[in-house]
């Protein structure tokens, strides 16, 4: 038999599982999820390697790169979490950041030398939301160059550092919403709140906003405040990291939860019968992609599972531990 789960549920389960994982690095699960909040400075490849030396653990990754001067919000995952990255990094992202009016750099942020200055004083509030609405919705954004996008087969911000430019494709992204306030006492700086999707840059949607009002921007302050349902209150500074149970990972997404054989089949990576698992479907009468955590009754991850042909789901991710399927000789 086969069970679904709702997204709140399952996130209830993590986090309750959650509670008994405040230990010692050396007694950390080697398998999981840690939600850090990344100090400015240090950028995201130099957090995955600080937290290795943590966790005495090689194989552990992030699933979204914060810019160097940006803080906020990094999900690690940690041993075979690694292979569940991908399911973080499409999740949509919160932001907040500050828009400075009148100067453009060439970094579109505050850490690139000056370029361009504008008279901008006289710009309103209600100016910058009337021009930031335009861009709400789907838009396209050209990549910066400092930035970790590759063109052929190099890095733009490697080719940056060399004083090199080169042509950049727009890409198509997507602005959920965009909230626009005043500063307290900073004329010509705008606070904005960005929801987004995965690949969206909000320095280079500061400078469009700039140019689209008549000159240039560029951003500063920016923090990542959410990551689909994980926020800052789930978060822990670098060295306080904690690893969360593997299942954390997929706790925006809908579970279903097997037991006997059922689990075993689930375990050794079997493709199903979308019935078996209680997949059927929506009330529209559609059958729904995925994807979905497949857990034991204990809980515990097995697999993700997502839509196959004639009916089946087959499993895209299975992280079935080595020991055993809790309940499997239910």
């Amino acid at each position: 038999m086969a069970s679904v789960v709702t997204a709140s549920q399952l996130r209830l389960i993590s986090e309750i599982k959650a509670d008994s994982v405040a230990m010692s690095a050396d007694d950390q699960l080697r398998d999981g999820l840690a939600i850090v909040d990344k100090a400015a400075g240090w950028t995201s490849h130099d957090v995955v390697a600080k937290a290795r030396g943590i966790l005495h653990n090689r194989k552990i990754g992030h699933s979204g790169t914060l810019d160097p001067d940006a803080t906020g919000l990094l999900l690690l995952g940690v041993g075979r979490a690694t292979r569940l990255l991908r399911f973080l990094t499409i999740l949509p992202k919160t932001y907040v950041g500050d828009i400075v009016l009148g100067t453009e750099t060439s970094t579109l942020d505050a850490s690139g030398d000056i370029v361009a200055t504008f008279e901008m004083s006289a710009v309103t509030l209600e100016q910058v939301r009337t021009t930031a609405a335009r861009f709400v919705g789907e838009i396209m954004q050209i990549p910066p160059m400092v930035s970790a996008v590759k063109v052929g087969g190099r890095r733009l911000h490697q080719i940056a550092r060399e004083g090199g430019e080169v042509e950049r494709e727009p890409r198509p992204v997507t602005i959920h919403s965009l909230a626009i306030d005043d500063v307290v006492g900073l004329p010509g700086v705008f606070r904005a709140t960005v929801t987004c999707s995965s690949g969206t840059y909000i320095r280079t949607l500061a400078a469009d906003i700039g140019r689209a009002l008549g000159g240039g921007a560029h951003l500063t302050n920016l923090r990542r405040i959410a990551i689909g349902t994980f926020e800052l209150s789930d978060a822990n500074p670098l060295d306080d990291i904690v690893v969360r149970p593997i299942t954390d990972v997929m706790r925006d997404y809908s579970s279903v939860t097997v037991v006997g054989e059922l689990a075993e089949a689930v375990a050794h990576g079997k493709v199903l019968d979308r019935l078996a698992l209680g997949l059927g479907p929506n009330q529209g009468g559609e059958l729904p992609p995925g994807p979905w955590a497949v857990c034991d009754q204990m809980g515990d991850l097995l697999a993700v599972y997502e839509a196959h042909r004639s009916g089946t789901v087959k499993p895209s991710v299975v992280v079935a531990p080595a020991t055993g399927v809790a309940g499997a000789q239910s």
